[in-house]
Protein backbone atom coordinates (compact mmCIF):
# COMPACT_ATOMS: atom_id res chain seq x y z
CA UNK A 1 0.00 0.00 0.00
CA UNK A 2 2.35 2.67 -1.23
CA UNK A 3 1.41 6.12 -2.34
CA UNK A 4 2.62 6.95 -5.83
CA UNK A 5 3.61 10.60 -5.97
CA UNK A 6 4.16 12.21 -9.30
CA UNK A 7 5.97 15.46 -10.03
CA UNK A 8 3.57 16.68 -12.67
CA UNK A 9 3.18 20.12 -14.13
CA UNK A 10 -0.21 21.77 -13.63
CA UNK A 11 -2.57 21.50 -16.58
CA UNK A 12 -2.66 24.40 -19.02
CA UNK A 13 -5.85 24.40 -21.15
CA UNK A 14 -5.20 24.05 -24.88
CA UNK A 15 -7.45 24.75 -27.87
CA UNK A 16 -9.19 21.39 -27.48
CA UNK A 17 -10.04 21.85 -23.79
CA UNK A 18 -13.75 21.91 -22.97
CA UNK A 19 -15.56 22.58 -19.72
CA UNK A 20 -19.22 21.76 -19.22
CA UNK A 21 -20.87 23.19 -16.11
CA UNK A 22 -24.03 21.35 -15.16
CA UNK A 23 -25.63 24.35 -13.51
CA UNK A 24 -25.05 26.53 -16.59
CA UNK A 25 -26.12 23.88 -19.10
CA UNK A 26 -29.24 22.78 -17.21
CA UNK A 27 -30.90 25.49 -15.09
CA UNK A 28 -32.64 23.78 -12.19
CA UNK A 29 -33.64 24.28 -8.58
CA UNK A 30 -33.27 22.43 -5.31
CA UNK A 31 -36.62 20.66 -5.66
CA UNK A 32 -35.89 19.19 -9.09
CA UNK A 33 -32.34 18.28 -8.04
CA UNK A 34 -33.52 16.55 -4.88
CA UNK A 35 -36.21 14.65 -6.77
CA UNK A 36 -33.71 13.51 -9.41
CA UNK A 37 -31.33 12.23 -6.71
CA UNK A 38 -34.18 10.54 -4.86
CA UNK A 39 -35.29 8.65 -7.97
CA UNK A 40 -31.75 7.58 -8.91
CA UNK A 41 -30.40 6.70 -5.45
CA UNK A 42 -33.44 6.47 -3.19
CA UNK A 43 -35.00 3.55 -5.05
CA UNK A 44 -32.57 1.26 -3.20
CA UNK A 45 -33.82 2.50 0.16
CA UNK A 46 -37.43 2.45 -1.01
CA UNK A 47 -37.33 -1.33 -1.50
CA UNK A 48 -35.87 -1.95 1.97
CA UNK A 49 -38.28 0.49 3.63
CA UNK A 50 -41.28 -1.04 1.86
CA UNK A 51 -40.33 -4.56 2.95
CA UNK A 52 -39.72 -3.52 6.56
CA UNK A 53 -42.97 -1.56 6.78
CA UNK A 54 -44.95 -4.44 5.25
CA UNK A 55 -43.38 -6.99 7.57
CA UNK A 56 -43.87 -4.93 10.74
CA UNK A 57 -47.26 -3.31 10.16
CA UNK A 58 -49.23 -5.37 7.65
CA UNK A 59 -50.82 -8.82 7.96
CA UNK A 60 -48.48 -11.57 6.83
CA UNK A 61 -50.63 -12.25 3.76
CA UNK A 62 -50.25 -8.61 2.70
CA UNK A 63 -46.50 -8.81 3.31
CA UNK A 64 -46.32 -11.80 0.96
CA UNK A 65 -48.31 -9.84 -1.61
CA UNK A 66 -45.75 -7.00 -1.43
CA UNK A 67 -42.91 -9.50 -1.83
CA UNK A 68 -44.70 -10.99 -4.83
CA UNK A 69 -45.13 -7.57 -6.49
CA UNK A 70 -41.44 -6.79 -5.97
CA UNK A 71 -40.48 -10.14 -7.47
CA UNK A 72 -42.54 -9.32 -10.55
CA UNK A 73 -40.46 -6.15 -11.00
CA UNK A 74 -37.31 -8.28 -10.72
CA UNK A 75 -38.27 -10.28 -13.83
CA UNK A 76 -40.41 -7.72 -15.66
CA UNK A 77 -38.82 -7.13 -19.10
CA UNK A 78 -37.25 -3.71 -19.59
CA UNK A 79 -38.12 -1.70 -22.66
CA UNK A 80 -34.75 -0.08 -23.44
CA UNK A 81 -36.42 2.37 -25.84
CA UNK A 82 -39.29 3.36 -23.56
CA UNK A 83 -40.13 7.02 -24.18
CA UNK A 84 -41.08 7.42 -20.53
CA UNK A 85 -37.86 5.76 -19.39
CA UNK A 86 -35.63 7.84 -21.63
CA UNK A 87 -37.37 11.07 -20.58
CA UNK A 88 -36.94 10.07 -16.94
CA UNK A 89 -33.24 9.31 -17.52
CA UNK A 90 -32.71 12.69 -19.18
CA UNK A 91 -34.49 14.40 -16.29
CA UNK A 92 -32.28 12.65 -13.73
CA UNK A 93 -29.02 13.34 -15.58
CA UNK A 94 -29.70 16.99 -16.23
CA UNK A 95 -31.03 17.92 -12.80
CA UNK A 96 -28.36 15.92 -10.94
CA UNK A 97 -25.66 17.66 -12.99
CA UNK A 98 -27.08 20.97 -11.80
CA UNK A 99 -27.71 19.83 -8.22
CA UNK A 100 -24.13 19.38 -6.93
CA UNK A 101 -23.19 21.12 -9.27
CA UNK A 102 -21.15 18.75 -11.44
CA UNK A 103 -18.61 20.00 -13.97
CA UNK A 104 -16.99 17.95 -16.73
CA UNK A 105 -13.46 18.88 -17.87
CA UNK A 106 -12.20 17.29 -21.10
CA UNK A 107 -8.49 17.89 -21.73
CA UNK A 108 -8.90 17.62 -25.49
CA UNK A 109 -12.35 17.11 -26.98
CA UNK A 110 -10.79 16.53 -30.39
CA UNK A 111 -9.34 13.23 -29.17
CA UNK A 112 -12.82 11.70 -29.15
CA UNK A 113 -14.54 10.60 -32.34
CA UNK A 114 -18.25 9.67 -32.47
CA UNK A 115 -17.63 6.55 -34.55
CA UNK A 116 -15.10 4.98 -32.20
CA UNK A 117 -15.48 3.00 -28.97
CA UNK A 118 -13.38 3.89 -25.92
CA UNK A 119 -12.84 2.36 -22.49
CA UNK A 120 -13.17 5.08 -19.83
CA UNK A 121 -11.42 3.97 -16.64
CA UNK A 122 -13.20 5.94 -13.90
CA UNK A 123 -11.94 6.53 -10.35
CA UNK A 124 -12.66 6.64 -7.51
CA UNK A 125 -15.69 4.48 -6.80
CA UNK A 126 -16.43 6.24 -3.48
CA UNK A 127 -19.74 5.30 -1.84
CA UNK A 128 -21.38 5.62 -5.25
CA UNK A 129 -19.69 6.81 -8.47
CA UNK A 130 -22.31 9.50 -8.98
CA UNK A 131 -19.96 11.69 -11.02
CA UNK A 132 -20.58 9.39 -14.01
CA UNK A 133 -23.74 11.41 -14.55
CA UNK A 134 -21.54 13.95 -16.38
CA UNK A 135 -20.47 11.24 -18.84
CA UNK A 136 -23.89 9.76 -19.44
CA UNK A 137 -25.38 9.64 -22.91
CA UNK A 138 -28.52 11.41 -21.66
CA UNK A 139 -26.46 14.31 -20.32
CA UNK A 140 -24.86 14.84 -23.72
CA UNK A 141 -21.58 16.49 -22.74
CA UNK A 142 -19.28 13.94 -24.41
CA UNK A 143 -19.30 13.77 -28.25
CA UNK A 144 -19.96 10.02 -28.06
CA UNK A 145 -23.45 8.94 -29.13
CA UNK A 146 -23.21 5.40 -27.72
CA UNK A 147 -22.26 5.15 -24.03
CA UNK A 148 -22.75 2.49 -21.39
CA UNK A 149 -21.67 2.36 -17.75
CA UNK A 150 -20.76 -1.13 -16.55
CA UNK A 151 -22.41 -1.78 -13.21
CA UNK A 152 -22.36 -4.51 -10.57
CA UNK A 153 -24.83 -7.31 -11.36
CA UNK A 154 -27.01 -7.03 -8.16
CA UNK A 155 -28.42 -3.77 -9.58
CA UNK A 156 -30.16 -5.77 -12.31
CA UNK A 157 -31.95 -7.94 -9.76
CA UNK A 158 -33.27 -5.03 -7.69
CA UNK A 159 -36.89 -3.93 -8.25
CA UNK A 160 -37.31 -0.45 -9.79
CA UNK A 161 -33.57 0.19 -9.64
CA UNK A 162 -32.92 -2.15 -12.56
CA UNK A 163 -35.36 -0.21 -14.77
CA UNK A 164 -34.11 3.24 -13.79
CA UNK A 165 -30.40 2.43 -14.10
CA UNK A 166 -30.89 0.63 -17.40
CA UNK A 167 -32.62 3.69 -18.85
CA UNK A 168 -29.71 5.76 -17.51
CA UNK A 169 -27.31 3.63 -19.56
CA UNK A 170 -26.11 1.05 -17.04
CA UNK A 171 -25.24 -2.45 -18.21
CA UNK A 172 -24.01 -5.59 -16.38
CA UNK A 173 -20.26 -5.64 -15.69
CA UNK A 174 -19.52 -9.07 -17.15
CA UNK A 175 -16.71 -9.91 -19.55
CA UNK A 176 -19.14 -11.18 -22.19
CA UNK A 177 -21.27 -8.06 -22.04
CA UNK A 178 -18.22 -5.76 -21.97
CA UNK A 179 -16.83 -7.35 -25.14
CA UNK A 180 -20.20 -7.32 -26.89
CA UNK A 181 -20.72 -3.63 -26.20
CA UNK A 182 -17.28 -2.64 -27.50
CA UNK A 183 -17.81 -4.72 -30.63
CA UNK A 184 -21.13 -2.92 -31.14
CA UNK A 185 -19.36 0.45 -30.99
CA UNK A 186 -20.33 1.45 -27.47
CA UNK A 187 -17.92 3.41 -25.30
CA UNK A 188 -17.86 1.74 -21.89
CA UNK A 189 -17.35 3.47 -18.56
CA UNK A 190 -15.60 1.09 -16.18
CA UNK A 191 -14.90 1.61 -12.48
CA UNK A 192 -11.97 -0.81 -12.12
CA UNK A 193 -11.69 -0.54 -8.33
CA UNK A 194 -15.24 -1.72 -7.83
CA UNK A 195 -16.38 -3.15 -4.51
CA UNK A 196 -12.86 -3.50 -3.12
CA UNK A 197 -12.15 0.18 -3.73
CA UNK A 198 -15.23 1.08 -1.69
CA UNK A 199 -14.02 -1.23 1.08
CA UNK A 200 -10.57 0.44 1.09
CA UNK A 201 -11.69 4.08 0.82
CA UNK A 202 -10.47 6.53 3.45
CA UNK A 203 -11.67 9.78 4.95
CA UNK A 204 -8.33 11.58 4.63
CA UNK A 205 -7.28 10.79 1.04
CA UNK A 206 -8.48 9.39 -2.26
CA UNK A 207 -7.92 5.72 -3.00
CA UNK A 208 -7.81 3.96 -6.38
CA UNK A 209 -7.60 0.17 -6.27
CA UNK A 210 -5.87 -0.49 -9.56
CA UNK A 211 -2.60 -2.38 -9.28
CA UNK A 212 -4.19 -5.83 -9.54
CA UNK A 213 -7.09 -4.81 -11.81
CA UNK A 214 -5.96 -5.66 -15.33
CA UNK A 215 -9.03 -7.29 -16.88
CA UNK A 216 -10.38 -4.08 -18.39
CA UNK A 217 -6.95 -3.39 -19.91
CA UNK A 218 -6.81 -6.85 -21.48
CA UNK A 219 -10.26 -6.43 -23.03
CA UNK A 220 -9.34 -2.98 -24.37
CA UNK A 221 -6.29 -4.50 -26.10
CA UNK A 222 -8.31 -7.44 -27.43
CA UNK A 223 -10.79 -5.04 -29.05
CA UNK A 224 -8.29 -2.32 -29.97
CA UNK A 225 -10.12 0.36 -27.98
CA UNK A 226 -8.25 3.34 -26.48
CA UNK A 227 -8.11 3.55 -22.69
CA UNK A 228 -9.02 6.89 -21.14
CA UNK A 229 -8.24 7.87 -17.51
CA UNK A 230 -11.06 9.70 -15.71
CA UNK A 231 -10.98 11.10 -12.17
CA UNK A 232 -13.85 12.60 -10.14
CA UNK A 233 -12.79 15.26 -7.63
CA UNK A 234 -15.23 16.00 -4.81
CA UNK A 235 -17.34 12.89 -5.32
CA UNK A 236 -16.07 11.39 -2.05
CA UNK A 237 -17.73 14.24 -0.13
CA UNK A 238 -21.22 13.61 -1.50
CA UNK A 239 -21.93 11.25 1.42
CA UNK A 240 -20.72 10.66 4.93
CA UNK A 241 -20.12 7.02 5.72
CA UNK A 242 -19.11 4.43 8.28
CA UNK A 243 -18.03 0.85 7.74
CA UNK A 244 -16.28 -1.75 9.87
CA UNK A 245 -12.93 -2.99 8.59
CA UNK A 246 -12.52 -6.75 8.65
CA UNK A 247 -11.49 -9.58 6.34
CA UNK A 248 -14.92 -11.12 6.76
CA UNK A 249 -16.61 -7.93 5.48
CA UNK A 250 -14.28 -7.85 2.49
CA UNK A 251 -15.06 -11.48 1.64
CA UNK A 252 -18.79 -10.84 2.11
CA UNK A 253 -18.59 -7.74 -0.10
CA UNK A 254 -16.92 -9.71 -2.88
CA UNK A 255 -19.57 -12.41 -2.65
CA UNK A 256 -22.61 -10.11 -2.74
CA UNK A 257 -20.99 -7.49 -5.05
CA UNK A 258 -21.49 -4.51 -2.74
CA UNK A 259 -20.17 -3.29 0.62
CA UNK A 260 -22.60 -3.48 3.59
CA UNK A 261 -22.08 -0.05 5.13
CA UNK A 262 -23.87 2.96 6.53
CA UNK A 263 -23.94 6.11 4.43
CA UNK A 264 -26.03 9.23 4.54
CA UNK A 265 -26.38 12.63 2.96
CA UNK A 266 -28.50 15.72 3.60
CA UNK A 267 -30.47 15.52 6.87
CA UNK A 268 -29.47 11.87 7.27
CA UNK A 269 -31.26 10.85 4.07
CA UNK A 270 -29.93 9.06 0.96
CA UNK A 271 -29.94 12.44 -0.85
CA UNK A 272 -26.27 13.42 -1.37
CA UNK A 273 -24.83 16.66 -0.07
CA UNK A 274 -24.58 19.54 -2.53
CA UNK A 275 -20.81 19.37 -2.84
CA UNK A 276 -19.26 20.40 -6.17
CA UNK A 277 -18.00 17.50 -8.29
CA UNK A 278 -15.36 17.99 -10.98
CA UNK A 279 -14.91 15.07 -13.37
CA UNK A 280 -11.74 15.26 -15.47
CA UNK A 281 -11.29 13.26 -18.67
CA UNK A 282 -7.68 12.73 -19.77
CA UNK A 283 -6.16 11.87 -23.12
CA UNK A 284 -6.72 8.44 -24.67
CA UNK A 285 -4.01 5.79 -24.47
CA UNK A 286 -4.06 4.16 -27.90
CA UNK A 287 -3.44 0.41 -28.06
CA UNK A 288 -2.71 -1.97 -30.90
CA UNK A 289 -5.47 -4.54 -31.31
CA UNK A 290 -4.41 -8.05 -30.34
CA UNK A 291 -7.08 -10.76 -29.78
CA UNK A 292 -4.61 -12.68 -27.60
CA UNK A 293 -2.38 -10.21 -25.77
CA UNK A 294 0.54 -11.53 -23.75
CA UNK A 295 0.86 -10.89 -20.04
CA UNK A 296 3.76 -8.54 -20.79
CA UNK A 297 1.61 -6.47 -23.17
CA UNK A 298 -1.17 -6.20 -20.62
CA UNK A 299 1.26 -5.20 -17.86
CA UNK A 300 2.84 -2.54 -20.06
CA UNK A 301 -0.46 -0.89 -21.02
CA UNK A 302 -1.78 -1.27 -17.47
CA UNK A 303 1.29 0.57 -16.20
CA UNK A 304 0.68 3.35 -18.70
CA UNK A 305 -2.92 3.68 -17.52
CA UNK A 306 -1.99 3.79 -13.81
CA UNK A 307 0.61 6.48 -14.47
CA UNK A 308 -1.81 8.43 -16.67
CA UNK A 309 -4.44 8.41 -13.91
CA UNK A 310 -1.92 9.54 -11.29
CA UNK A 311 -0.67 12.30 -13.59
CA UNK A 312 -4.23 13.38 -14.38
CA UNK A 313 -4.94 13.70 -10.67
CA UNK A 314 -1.79 15.72 -10.03
CA UNK A 315 -2.32 18.01 -13.04
CA UNK A 316 -5.83 19.03 -12.06
CA UNK A 317 -6.14 18.80 -8.27
CA UNK A 318 -4.98 22.38 -7.71
CA UNK A 319 -7.16 23.98 -10.36
CA UNK A 320 -10.35 22.34 -9.05
CA UNK A 321 -9.69 23.14 -5.39
CA UNK A 322 -7.92 20.06 -3.98
CA UNK A 323 -4.27 21.15 -3.98
CA UNK A 324 -3.54 19.42 -0.65
CA UNK A 325 -5.29 16.16 -1.49
CA UNK A 326 -3.35 12.96 -2.16
CA UNK A 327 -4.17 9.91 -4.23
CA UNK A 328 -3.15 6.47 -3.04
CA UNK A 329 -3.03 3.82 -5.75
CA UNK A 330 -3.23 0.33 -4.29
Amino acid sequence: MAEDKAETQAFTPGPGYRQFKGRDEFPSNILHGTLACAIWIGSMHFNVSLLLFSFLFLPFSKFLLVVGVLLIFVVLPIDHNSKFGLRLARYICQHMSSYFPATLHVEDINDFHPGRAYVLGYAPHSVLPIGVVTLAERTGFMPLPKLKCLTSSPVFYTPFLRHIWTWLGASPATRKNFCSLLEAGYTCIVVPGGVQETFLMRHDSEVAFLKSRRGFVRIAIEKGCPLVPVFAFGQSYAFKWWKPRSKFLLQLSRAIKFVPMLFWGSFGTPIPYQHPINVVVGKPIYVKRNPQPTTEEVLEVHGQFVKALQDLFERHKGRVGYADQSLTIL
